[in-house]
């Protein structure tokens, strides 16, 4: 297997979303919600593609990841990808491949102490009403 350095932005965003997705289905469960219908329609609420695009917006204001963070942030939103998502645009769906690509690299890299922490402020974002559901 390639290591995590010479992935692509989609391939580090396709392991992302799997590792960011497990901590906000823990985190939902924790909460005492465990009728699928009721998780997966919260879930949206930190997993969506708009939502990603905005905390990955709110880490910027914030100044919340590194350097080293932000450039696969922007391998993830470079990548070329042959898809998008239905239910937003283009410019939304790349830059939350950015964000998930983010997540890859962290979790791909054995920085599970930072993925958990960027997991935990993305949870305290989303549930303190702090995002912007904007395009940029």
């Amino acid at each position: 297997m390639e290591t995590y350095q010479q992935l692509n932005g989609v391939a580090l965003a396709y392991m992302g979303d799997a590792a960011y997705e497990v901590y906000i289905r823990q985190h939902l469960i924790e909460q005492g919600l465990t009728k699928p219908t009721k998780l997966h329609h919260v879930a949206t609420n930190y997993v969506s593609a708009k939502a990603q695009a905005a905390l990955i917006r709110q880490m910027e204001t914030d100044q919340y990841l590194t350097d080293t963070e932000w450039d696969y942030f922007k391998r993830g939103r470079n990548a070329k990808s042959y898809t998008h998502a239905k239910n937003t645009d283009v410019l939304t769906y790349r830059v939350s491949t950015g964000f998930e690509a983010v997540m890859g690299y962290l979790y791909l890299s054995g920085q599970q102490e930072r993925l958990a922490e960027i997991a935990a402020w993305c949870i305290q974002q989303v549930e303190g009403g702090n995002l912007r559901h904007e395009t940029k």
